[in-house]
């Protein structure tokens, strides 16, 4: 059965220091993958303790399925754990760490061999049941853990940045196994990451960190293509950020944006359904546009009607296989922005004047 987790105002302080968590409400829904992600310190992983039950509540409550277990203890919520570190008994082979769990709640030998064989079959070890885990390899020892970690059916499968111990491709490689077993497990998943392409490769939802709080939450479809704020829109991919102030830049309105934004001399069209609904828009507003929305066009008269442009000069050229990126000065004291273009349509060189644009659609106005 998959379980849903409630957090309501969850708050975790550590002595008279501002909160490691503070008063963060997130409904996590049954089946659901939901990856927390954010910095270092911002309070992902004290959140995903908290609901383990390794960290105790300051306030607030965690419901399991419309139960309160924010005062069990770990061992009484029934949650499967999955870490960085595997933690496998060495002297265990595979199938006894596996089977740990079960010897714990007093399964049948009969019964536990079979939940053992099946688990082994899904993670994609059979036969290796008899092996110790310094005969495997980094990627298989995980794999050991994560049998081990839903061998007894939990309610839910908390997994603490399972995969930063491993190399790039191997990350890859068991980042489409953990979905892959997601699906057919069918249960609930509470993912840490700081990594932005992990999150965006396996989550359902993503609930950003900031500080303590949940800066957004969303799929990350959502979060790319609609931040809320800058720093969903700078933590999620690369952004050409334009601060258009306090006073939003434009004509004035209810966000203090108009039909227009002015940036260093430049007035651009504003699309209203580019402007985000957070509050701050209407005291610090700035528009966001993904180099892969910006086009290069060698003079003004060859950007399309409609579109928001803006003079720049090239002022590199990297080459990233798939693509390039251009970077790009958009004025003598602003940072430099960024566009991507096909790695084989490279025409472009240092220093060349040109103009930059991009569709109003395409530009999102966030919260500054």
């Amino acid at each position: 059965m998959s379980t849903q987790i409630r957090l309501t105002e969850v708050t975790k302080r550590y002595g008279s220091a501002a909160p490691a968590v503070d008063a963060i409400s997130l409904t996590i829904e049954p089946g659901e993958f939901m990856t927390l992600l954010g910095p270092s310190g911002s309070g992902k992983t004290t959140t995903l303790n908290l609901i383990a039950g390794f960290e105790t509540l300051t306030s607030g409550t965690i419901a399991l399925n419309g139960t309160d277990v924010g005062r069990l203890p770990p061992h009484k919520r029934n949650l499967g754990m999955l870490f960085q570190n595997y933690a496998l008994f060495p002297h265990m082979t595979v199938a006894q760490n596996v089977a740990y769990p079960l010897r714990e709640r007093k399964v049948s030998k009969a019964e536990t061999a079979r939940r053992v064989a099946e688990v082994l079959e899904l993670v994609q070890l059979p036969g290796r049941d008899g092996a110790y885990p310094s005969e495997l390899s980094g990627g298989q020892q995980q794999r050991v853990a994560l049998a081990r970690a839903i061998v007894f059916d939990p309610a839910a499968l908390l997994l603490d940045e399972p995969l930063g111990a491993l190399d790039r491709n191997l990350r890859a490689a068991l980042q489409t196994e953990i979905r892959r077993i997601h699906r057919e497990v069918g249960s609930t998943f509470v993912f840490v990451t700081h990594d932005q392409e992990e999150a965006m490769n396996l989550s359902d939802r993503i609930a950003l960190f900031n500080a303590g709080h949940i800066e957004q939450v969303g799929s990350p479809e959502e979060l790319y293509r609609a931040p809320d704020t800058l720093f969903t829109a700078r933590f999620l991919g690369d952004s050409n950020v334009f601060d258009l102030g306090g006073s939003g830049g434009g004509s004035a309105g209810g966000s203090g944006l108009g039909t227009s934004a002015a940036w260093e001399g430049n007035t651009w069209s504003v699309d209203p359904a580019t402007v985000t609904a957070h509050p701050g828009v209407a005291t610090h507003a700035a528009v966001v546009v993904r180099p892969e929305d910006v086009r290069i066009a060698a003079s003004p008269a060859e950007v399309p009607s409609g579109a928001n442009c803006i003079a720049a000069t090239v002022r590199d050229l990297e080459y990233m296989g798939a693509y390039r990126t251009v970077m790009l000065e958009l004025s003598p004291t602003g940072p430099l922005g960024r566009a991507r273009i096909d790695a084989l349509d490279s025409p472009l060189s240092l220093g060349d004047q040109v103009t930059a644009w991009w569709r109003p659609e395409r530009q999102r106005i966030v919260a500054a």
